[in-house]
């Protein structure tokens, strides 16, 4: 299924595509953080996989982590 993205002659719609892609995109990163760490990743390979340290992985995702995982 092929999405048209508008260009920036149109700011309006080209910014409202920005958003929805970003709201997207942190849906997806989360999920799939939550998949990672169910599956047995470690912080470190979830850093790597996202280009950002343990810390900052865990940090960032370890609270929907738990929620998510009902620990």
């Amino acid at each position: 299924m092929a999405v048209e993205i508008p260009g920036p002659d149109d700011p309006e719609q080209a910014l409202a595509a920005v958003v929805a892609l970003r709201r997207l995109a942190s849906r997806l990163e989360v999920e799939a953080v939550v998949e990672a760490v169910g599956r047995g990743w470690t912080w470190a390979q979830v850093g790597e996989a996202l280009g950002i340290s343990a810390q900052a992985a865990h940090k960032r995702f370890a609270t929907e982590v738990r929620a998510r995982r009902g620990h």
